[in-house]
């Protein structure tokens, strides 16, 4: 436990001011705190959390008391990884997956593709002379 249990734990009294103030609807109240602990009193509010760019609707829940609201609103959005190979490779499996439906679907006629395969790289380039 980081923080001093004599201190408690951190909320954003301009937060709570807004929670206190308001019932719980379908309005956003927007919040830059990301620190803040939700609490018992925050349950079925919806509370927009800044992500650095934007802010992002968290609907608290009774699973949520005791975590931060940062936990909820992601900072770094997921890229896929993989490059060129793994684009092929999903290719290769959505074409499988289509030939394999369009066998399925009771024409009872097999419908093929003709692929050309790459070229493959020269080899052999990268001895030493």
């Amino acid at each position: 436990m980081s923080r001093s249990l004599k201190k408690g734990p951190f909320v954003d009294p301009k937060l709570m001011k807004k929670i206190k103030d308001s019932k719980p609807s379908k309005s956003v109240i927007k919040t830059w705190s990301r620190a803040s602990t939700i609490f018992p009193e925050m349950v079925d509010f919806t509370i927009g959390v800044h992500n650095g760019k934007e802010h992002i609707p968290v609907k608290i829940t009774e699973e949520m008391v005791g975590h931060k609201l940062g936990e909820f609103a992601e900072t770094r959005k997921f890229t896929q990884h993989g490059g060129r190979m793994a684009r092929e490779e999903a290719t290769a499996k959505a074409q499988e997956a289509q030939s394999a439906a369009a066998t399925t679907e009771g024409t009872g006629e097999q419908k093929t593709e003709t692929v050309l395969p790459s070229t493959p790289k020269a080899q052999g380039t990268n001895k030493k002379k």
